[in-house]
């Protein structure tokens, strides 16, 4: 574990990683902060649903990722990956001005059209970061720095939401918000100033600006090579997993377990760290070599804990919710809530063995002239695999009345059937593709 931290001494390496940490984090802080002004103080002023205006801002957020992720794979296969990411820094602190204007004057619509931006921001830079790592990395190093890449994304997001906790509580929470954001993109932009040089794979590659025919055929080039196809539906299939669990956190939370906000930001905590920890010791677990051979241990995982998430949560008799909501101190002392602590450290960690050896893959077996188009084929799907969660948390709730932790049951057994058939499909076509790592 302590040789993938000594990547932090290379700049190619640690000017990268902290450019796409404080992106992650302006992410979080920035979308936490609205749905938190929405959730307490919009909604009333414009008369409409907390849910409606909160499903809005997540529609929002993720929508760019339909729009422009094959867009954005082409733009970072034909610009060099340093220049590009300055100038899309640049236009995160343009963003943040105008997120600033809306947070100050109450401009709400101008908040949704930032929110809608800093996705687009996000669309773009992905791609760059992702096809970056196999240029900048050694090939022994490439999966070590997928961990430290996972953690500092969970990390980043986790802050994020604490961070826009806190300043939505402090006297002028609108300034402090306007100030913080503006700071961490001018961090960022900073940050991508030290990002080395890399060779633009295509530079004469002609860029195809039709959002729609752009990711037809990016979905049909990624299909027409098996493996990257497999490995991009069991990335998304992560991201439908973890939307599946984290988006009901704070209800299971608030009805089951009968905590407070602190106990949201607690439960969220022990995922995070759990994917932190999984992702490091992949590198350890597969002896710097990109492999698949960690996927059935993060599936079996992700099922086990599944299941022991719901026969723990099956033990809770629901509280009236007049009485007090608790506290961690509170919940701690219980030790029959201990078992729901270990079963979302343990899925977080789960997902980190499972999820990191897919990025090392996907990035190690795409050709090197569409590496970054198929990280942004692998964006559409994440996309699309995240909304279906909601669809299909809202249908099982709702249209089958089943509960919480029953929908945790029916995620853990869809979840064997899904990586028993990828796995399958990813040993099959294995060996159809060369690892095309630079160095």
């Amino acid at each position: 574990m302590a040789t993938q931290f000594s990547l932090f001494r290379h700049r190619r390496f640690t000017a990268m990683f902290f450019t796409q940490f404080l992106g992650a984090f302006n992410d979080n802080v920035f979308k936490q902060a609205l749905i938190l002004v929405l959730t307490y103080t919009a909604a009333s002023q414009l008369d409409t649903s907390v849910s409606i205006l909160n499903n809005l801002a997540a529609m929002l957020f993720i929508l760019p990722y339909f729009l422009f992720s094959a867009v954005a794979g082409q733009l970072a296969d034909k610009y060099e990956k340093s220049w590009l990411t300055r100038n899309i820094k640049i236009l995160e602190i343009v963003i943040m001005l105008i997120a600033a204007i809306g947070f100050v004057f109450e401009l709400y619509r101008l908040l949704f059209i930032a929110l809608f931006l800093m996705g687009t921001h996000s669309t773009f830079f992905g791609p760059i970061k992702y096809a970056y790592l196999p240029q900048a990395m050694h090939r022994d190093e490439l999966v070590g720095a997928n961990g430290v890449f996972q953690m500092g994304t969970s990390l980043a997001i986790l802050l994020g939401m604490i961070l826009a906790g806190v300043l939505t509580q402090l006297n002028n929470s609108l300034y402090w918000i306007s100030a913080i954001v503006i700071l961490i993109a001018i961090l960022g932009l900073v940050a991508s100033i030290f990002i080395p040089k890399t060779a633009a794979m295509q530079p004469n590659l002609k860029v195809n600006w039709n959002i729609f025919t752009t990711s037809i055929d990016i979905i049909k080039y990624a299909y027409s090579l098996p493996l990257l196809f497999f490995i991009i539906l069991g990335n998304s299939w992560f991201w439908f997993y973890g939307a599946t669990f984290l988006t009901q956190t704070p209800e299971f939370s608030k009805v089951i377990l009968h905590g407070n906000e602190s106990v949201v930001i607690f439960l969220l905590t022990l995922f995070s760290v759990g994917v932190s920890i999984g992702s490091l010791l992949c590198k350890t677990l597969t002896k710097n070599k990109v492999s698949l051979h960690l996927l059935p241990f993060g599936i079996a995982g992700l099922s086990l804990f599944a299941f022991d998430l719901y026969l723990s949560l099956s033990n809770f008799t629901p509280t009236a919710l007049t009485e007090p909501l608790l506290g961690i101190q509170s919940l701690w002392t219980n030790i029959e809530n201990w078992r729901v602590f270990a079963d979302l450290f343990f899925l977080g960690f789960s997902g980190g063995i499972y999820i990191v050896p897919l990025y090392a893959s996907m990035q190690a077996y795409a050709p090197i002239s569409h590496r970054a188009r198929i990280i942004g084929a692998n964006n559409i799907f994440n996309a699309i695999l995240m909304v279906f969660s909601a669809v299909f948390s809202i249908a099982i709730l709702n249209l089958f009345a089943l509960t919480l932790p029953q929908l945790f049951l029916v995620t853990g057994i869809i979840n064997i059937f899904v990586g028993i058939f990828l796995y399958m499909k990813l040993k099959k076509y294995r060996g159809s593709l060369p690892i095309s790592t630079e160095s």
